[in-house]
């Protein structure tokens, strides 16, 4: 193991024992400025309100390209043993943001030992689970502060083989909305029933209603995902609720699609709400966008990871996931691509946002090896 494989290992450690939520990245960013700082590189803090920016620039080319790693962490309590623990209850890096970030600063390292023509700009952003990370950096002015012709993602990936790489050209990973519906009524004693306004049976008629809606609505040709994920109400034992709320997820590959599941949503949460005598509405609110990777940056993206492990552990046409990522902002901008980095595909290797979950130690020096591979392939 190498002293630079020690010490991304080291800063992983360190940022998964102490995580942050979105925009509240404060000392994540401060490292992350330190480390950048002590590896000589200009270093731009504050972006976005806690994101960084690095530059690394070499030889003569105005060529730019940018490296996106995220930073934050998620609201949920770390079930695991480690050493490195989080040690802020109900806070833990459940997404492998805490490794990202220490692959990119790896790459800074060997970036700043090898040869390339042209400038890179490695941003590390924060509130990617929030989805409003990439907004804010943009909004911030990174763009136009640190111009650059493409810019690059990565995330890793339990489900798929450790140190294979899967990516796709196009449509990559889906849009994500979510919903709220609130049903009120009239609650009551639950040995009288016929004396309320019962939002618990409206309810309960709603949530299997919405299962038509991909199989009934959307024809063969259309990608949908609509997933009911809560059912809260103030009722009790013998106590008919007043007010009952169902949330969920919609998840699409078209914003025609989008459109027609949210419609259906309301028209079945209004017509069940009428004919059970209560009050019934939809907050439904578009968080992700769909990621959509450009033609020559995917190809660009595949021969590094070739160069890193060999054309046999590199996907080029993997499946479109259905996960939702806010790297898609900047595509909209400028061009890019973004590829997964399989952790691992054993029955020990529990899934993102797992209480149990933990990032792949073994993934750091082959991530750090595949941004600089990159970025020798690109600025020659």
């Amino acid at each position: 193991m190498t002293k630079l494989d020690k010490d991304m290992r080291s800063w992983r450690h360190d940022i998964h024992k102490h995580p942050e939520l979105g925009f509240d990245e404060k000392r994540t960013a401060d490292k992350v400025a330190s480390i950048l700082k002590d590896l000589g590189v200009e270093t731009h803090e504050n972006i976005g309100t806690t994101g960084v920016v690095g530059v690394i620039g070499k030889g003569s080319s105005n060529r730019a390209i940018g490296l996106r790693a995220d930073m934050d962490a998620l609201p949920i309590q770390e079930m695991g043993e480690v050493d490195y623990k989080s040690v802020h209850d109900g806070v833990f890096h459940g997404c492998g943001h805490d490794g990202h970030t220490s692959m990119l600063l790896g790459a800074a390292a060997k970036l700043k030992e090898i040869d390339f023509n042209g400038t890179v700009y490695l941003v590390f952003q924060p509130s990617e689970e929030n989805g409003l990370g990439a907004l804010a950096m943009m909004e911030d002015g990174l763009l136009e502060r640190f111009p650059m012709e493409a810019i690059y993602g990565l995330h890793n990936m339990p489900g798929i083989k450790q140190g294979q790489f899967s990516v796709k050209s196009g449509q990559m990973m889906t849009s994500e909305d979510i919903f709220v519906i609130d049903i009120v009524g009239k609650g009551g004693h639950a040995s009288m029933p016929h004396m309320t306004r019962d939002p618990m049976v409206a309810g309960a008629e709603i949530v299997t209603a919405l299962q038509s809606i991909v199989s009934r609505s959307l024809g063969p040709e259309e990608w949908g995902v609509v997933s009911v994920t809560e059912f809260i109400t103030d009722g009790a034992r013998n106590i008919i609720p007043s007010n009952v709320t169902i949330k969920g997820d919609v998840r699409a590959l078209d914003p025609t699609v989008q459109k027609k599941i949210e419609q259906r949503m309301r028209e079945i949460v209004d017509g069940v709400s009428k004919s059970h005598k209560v009050a019934g509405t939809v907050g439904y609110n578009h968080e992700f966008i769909v990621l959509d990777n450009s033609e020559s940056e995917t190809t660009a993206a595949i021969e590094a990871a070739k160069m890193t492990v060999g054309e046999a552990m590199v996907d080029g046409t993997c499946e479109t996931c259905a996960c939702s990522e806010d790297f898609a902002q900047f595509l909209k901008q400028v061009p890019g691509c973004f590829i997964l980095l399989g952790a691992g595909d054993g029955d020990n290797s529990p899934p993102l946002h797992n209480p149990y979950y933990d990032y792949n130690d073994e993934l750091l020096e082959i991530g750090s090896d595949y941004w600089v591979n990159l970025v020798k392939s690109q600025l020659i």
